[in-house]
């Protein structure tokens, strides 16, 4: 099996210049960063060629992948392999010493904060949930809500019609709709991951990574979070790395598996599975 992706890698536009008028930016120095990314391309997430090392030990090593927009890739590898490392990456937390991370064509992520990074449309959820335990479901969704965070703005602050619909929308997604007055606090831990989940889709995001998000469920909450996943697919672009195999052969369409920082194999899960060089370095015989 190649180790490539089936499709055409496209190069990102480095030298892409938005038309101010038309394409929503942010200013930095007096020049104008487009804010929107660019699909022409087929591909909403690009990394390429990327490497970085800690203290002499090389945690991604010329590592290239594309995500196609609506794709929901899994991601696994044995521990050490670089997948959080990834994620820090695309999410700015740390920076490459080289390669390039593209979100569309026309983003350079390298040139973005991690603050920024979020606003431009990526959200990222951890291992262990983050929710606010001593409010209600409802007020955790309506405290993510993409809305201006100023204090006066807050003081204010009066849901629209449409806000509310938003929020009921995400609440039945997440299947919490009968756990709206509940608090945070008092959910299982199934549910408050699905909380979490709400409080990133209020922001509405185009792309999510999820990193090991069914660590500690029971099996029906890993499955009730299969069908979210597959739900959401296809409206988000999704990134999920997790080392439950029965869960990612439930949603996995493509499998990228990572060694040592860089891309072993690539394929659906039959193909991943029956991979020699995955079956040594990570599933076992």
């Amino acid at each position: 099996m190649s180790t490539n992706s089936s499709h055409p890698r496209a190069t990102p536009d480095a030298t892409y210049t938005p038309n101010v008028l038309t394409s929503p930016s942010v200013s930095l120095a007096g020049l104008k960063r487009p804010t929107e990314p660019n699909l022409v391309h087929g591909r909403i997430l690009y990394l390429e060629d990327v490497s970085v090392s800690f203290d002499g030990f090389k945690a991604i090593n010329h590592l290239s992948l594309d995500i196609a927009p609506g794709e929901l890739r899994c991601i696994i590898g044995p521990n050490g392999a670089g997948k959080t490392t990834m994620m820090d990456i695309i999410t700015g937390k740390t920076k490459p010493d080289s390669g390039q991370v593209f979100f569309g064509s026309n983003i350079n992520l390298l040139e973005f904060n991690e603050p920024e990074i979020a606003k431009l449309g990526i959200g990222r959820k951890f291992q262990k949930p983050t929710v606010f335990e001593e409010l209600s479901v409802f007020d955790n969704l309506e405290l993510a809500l993409k809305s201006d965070k100023s204090v006066r703005s807050s003081l204010f602050f009066k849901l629209s019609s449409v806000q509310k619909n938003r929020l009921i929308e995400v609440l039945e997604t997440i299947k919490l709709e009968d756990s709206i007055t509940r608090q945070a606090g008092n959910l299982s831990h199934g549910q408050k991951q699905w909380l979490e989940i709400g409080m990133l889709l209020m922001q509405e995001p185009k792309l999510l990574l999820l990193d090991e998000p069914v660590a500690g469920m029971t099996d029906q909450e890993t499955q009730r979070t299969a069908e979210l996943f597959l739900t959401l697919k296809g409206r988000h672009s999704l990134v999920v790395v997790e080392h439950d195999m029965s869960f990612i052969k439930t949603i996995a369409e493509k499998i990228t598996v990572l060694s040592e920082g860089s891309v072993l194999a690539e394929g659906t899960f039959d193909q991943v599975q029956a991979n020699e060089k995955v079956i040594e370095v990570y599933l076992g015989r």
